[in-house]
């Protein structure tokens, strides 16, 4: 459906206001879908919870006072964890409040690295806080690694799978500094500084990248990685027989990242890098549609109405590029594209008429804005999300850092 006529471009004051008043109904509606999300995953936890306890009772010849006490500290515990999946920081409080926990940041942690029931996104969005307590619990969850005698690669291995690192910079340089720090302690005399063990670390998680991703043509070879690791020791290099067993570790076997699953789109879209009102131009039929899209995680998702939960159509943005483009029906025209392969369809998706999720038939995607200042935002913000790699800018910044002192 669209929602203005082809020919039009620009927006009435009313117009605008009704936007304006859709865009606050969107936000109330998705903050009452968290809500019913939350409300809905705890009686569902609630029946696990009294179904699990019943299967105990029932296994247990003699069910006295203390398996009765069990069984509630069960239900609790359950009804928790289910908590902290949706939001990390209610579920510890949850669990504190009810004697699951108690509040000693020692326990906490232990609590998040033996993760039993967990998701992985939330124990790594939890650690990563940046509140005084979740630094400290941060301290202490990564101390309950033992790295002692490991080398950097086997140490990044277990600490890298006990949950999922998040995607905001300063949430990563909290955590791979704690790592840094741990490291250093438990192995002294490897590294001159825990600088160069958090430059190191990094430089390991991008080498995996590169090598193992599919997308990557250029593998790096082991002479690229000893060039981008030189001077990073407090300006000496670090020994090329410890950086070959790395190279060659990372190369014989990638990181295992956990997956986690029950994740669906809506906390996708609470915090996007930008949305609004586009006009896009067909695939297969060249007509322009009306279109709410919302930029956010490198995919540009597009959506009939703002209040939809499922998407139209995602479209990944790896290996894509944009640019101006003039059309002779629409003005403030941009376009994605790959340039490495041109005339091939661009892999992306779409919901086709039967509710089906098929393969979108795009070779490009040409869409329109409002305003030319709207279609530069909408360039530059597709830019940054295309190009953003927090692993890139944190390195450069620790490697000026040495270099200062130096």
């Amino acid at each position: 459906m669209d929602f203005c006529p082809a020919g039009s471009t620009d927006l009435s004051e009313a117009e605008e206001a009704e936007i304006e008043t859709i865009r606050q109904h969107r936000q109330e509606l998705l903050e009452d879908i968290k809500k019913l999300k939350e409300e809905i995953a705890q009686v569902f936890a609630e029946i696990e919870c009294f179904q699990n306890a019943e299967e105990r009772q029932e296994a247990d010849s003699n069910p006295g006072e203390q398996t009765s006490k069990l069984s509630q500290r069960d239900k609790l515990l359950c009804l928790g964890r289910k908590k902290f999946n949706m939001d990390p920081a209610k579920g510890i409080q949850y669990l504190i409040e009810h004697q699951v926990l108690s509040s000693d940041l020692q326990e906490i942690a232990k609590f998040l690295h033996k993760g039993e029931g967990l998701n992985k996104t939330a124990i790594g969005d939890y650690l990563g806080g940046r509140d005084p307590t979740n630094i400290q619990i941060l301290q202490a969850f990564v101390a309950c690694h033992q790295f002692a005698n490991l080398n950097l690669v086997q140490a990044l291995r277990q600490f890298l799978w006990s949950f999922r690192l998040p995607g905001e910079a300063q949430k990563i340089d909290r955590m791979m500094e704690a790592f840094a720090n741990w490291y250093c302690k438990c192995n002294p005399g490897v590294f001159q500084s825990t600088d160069t063990c958090y430059i190191l670390s990094f430089s390991i998680i991008m080498l995996n990248t590169s090598l193992h991703n599919p997308n990557v043509k250029d593998k790096p070879h082991f002479e690229r990685f000893v060039s981008i690791n030189r001077g990073i020791d407090n300006g000496g290099d670090l020994p090329e027989e410890l950086l070959k067993n790395l190279f060659e570790s990372i190369k014989n076997e990638p990181f295992s990242i956990p997956e986690d699953d029950g994740n669906d789109l809506t906390h996708t879209f609470f915090n996007p890098n930008r949305e609004g009102w586009l006009l896009k131009l067909g695939g297969r039929v060249k007509t322009w549609k009306r279109r709410w899209f919302i930029l956010t995680d490198n995919c540009l998702y597009y959506f009939e109405y703002t209040t939809d939960k499922e998407p139209l159509g995602i479209i990944p943005l790896e290996n894509l590029s944009v640019r101006k483009v003039d059309d002779p029906k629409k003005p403030n025209c941009f376009e994605l594209f790959n340039p490495n392969c041109k005339g091939q369809k661009i892999k992306a998706c779409k919901t086709d008429g039967d509710g089906k999720v098929v393969e979108g038939k795009h070779q490009s995607y040409k869409i329109s804005a409002a305003t030319p200042a709207e279609r530069d935002e909408w360039i530059e913000a597709i830019r940054t999300s295309i190009t953003q790699d927090p692993f890139y800018d944190l390195v450069s910044a620790r490697k000026k850092k040495i270099a200062s002192k130096n």
